[in-house]
């Protein structure tokens, strides 16, 4: 980090956890590096066990199984103290991909849920996916400059988006050879999510619901136990695609997994 001037120490971490809701999902492994300002490193890895199961779909991202913590101690056991979590946190500057979306809400929450102190006040946070996405647009506009080596004049007119998308995607072919050149294997959605948004997802068959309180449970579940939860779900207005199986749900019709399509 030749160009980083510290004052303080400047923590980058990295979290796997169970899911992505804060409130629900556990930290079920922390990996983090401590730079200070004398240039002295310290690092930081280990393994929690969430004391909750670890959904298959997380498993898939991270690799980490039930089994490969359940001889580990609950984040609550090993936040505090002199040695702690906190402790290492403390009077330290932050820093991580996509920490401000993901890592430090579901690190506050599993300090909140474990009594100990974590005070973000006057810390320093910095977040490398923001600047990535700061200095590299991730709209039409920015691909076509990255993609095309041009200027997109006229942008929002739906003909003139149309047509830069077009040339986006030639230019995507052209420059990553090992791209996919059928929509069939260009089409890369989730083959687990039920819906485009992913409120619902395949877990060994059945519809599982992947948001809120009942998250990793499945439908039939849900709606055996508090059927009026997928009543309020409809009431906030989700997506029409999802809609459609929570009424089917409610009226008792659960949906089997269609077969995968197959090219022609």
């Amino acid at each position: 980090m030749s160009r980083l001037k510290l004052t303080r120490p400047l923590v980058f971490f990295d979290l796997e956890g169970t899911g992505t809701n804060p409130q629900t999902d556990r930290i079920v492994e922390l990996a983090a590096v401590k730079l200070h300002p004398d240039g002295r490193r310290e690092e930081k890895c280990r393994r929690f066990n969430p004391t909750i199961p670890i959904p298959a779909a997380a498993t898939e991202i991270h690799g980490i199984t039930d089994e490969d913590v359940k001889d580990e101690p609950a984040f609550a056991r090993v936040a505090g103290g002199d040695q702690g979590i906190a402790a290492f946190f403390s009077g330290c500057d932050l820093a991580g991909y996509n920490v401000l979306g993901y890592d430090i809400p579901l690190l506050m929450a599993e300090f909140e849920r474990a009594g100990v102190s974590f005070d973000l006040s006057g810390v320093a946070i910095i977040d490398a996916f923001k600047i990535f996405i700061k200095r590299e647009p991730r709209d039409l506009a920015g691909a076509v400059r990255f993609f095309c080596g041009k200027e997109l004049e006229g942008a929002h007119g739906a003909a003139v988006d149309v047509q830069a998308t077009i040339d986006v995607l030639e230019g995507q072919l052209e420059r990553y050879p090992d791209l996919a050149d059928t929509p069939l294997d260009l089409d890369d959605r989730d083959p687990d999510n039920v819906d485009l948004q992913g409120k619902l997802r395949w877990v060994k068959g059945d519809v599982t619901i992947n948001f809120g309180k009942h998250k990793s449970r499945t439908l039939r579940q849900v709606m055996e136990e508090e059927p009026n939860y997928l009543r309020w779900m409809l009431k906030k207005g989700i997506a029409a695609d999802a809609a459609e199986v929570l009424k089917a749900a409610i009226a008792g019709e659960f949906p089997s997994r269609p077969e995968d399509p197959q090219e022609p």
